[in-house]
């Protein structure tokens, strides 16, 4: 495979880019004295973008012991701890996989 400049350039420029947005927002909320609510909130509500952006493809992608695995482990998770809910969701996986196959 031959080294191409252009694809090189690309992947620098993706990378610049990367780190800047990164470090602008550093350098945003540390020159800030307080963090306005709405901005707060907006930062609060970042972790549930990002686990659904993880989550919802496998969902709609996934097979059936991916849906159930899924529903379970929401199930769970709205009443017990994380642990039991990664360990629900995986013994249904498992449990689908063994009894019905893939």
């Amino acid at each position: 495979m031959a080294f191409d400049l252009h694809m090189a350039l690309v992947i620098a420029a993706a990378a610049v880019a990367t780190y800047a947005t990164r470090i602008g927002g550093y350098i945003l909320i540390t020159t800030m004295k307080r963090i306005p609510p709405r901005m707060e909130a907006a930062l609060a509500a970042v972790p549930a973008a990002v686990l659904t952006t993880l989550v919802a493809p496998a969902f709609f992608t996934g097979g059936w012991d991916s849906k159930l695995a899924l529903l379970v482990a929401l199930l769970v998770g709205l009443r017990i701890s994380h642990t039991w809910m990664l360990i629900a969701a995986w013994l249904v996986v498992m449990g689908w996989r063994h009894t019905i196959g893939m």
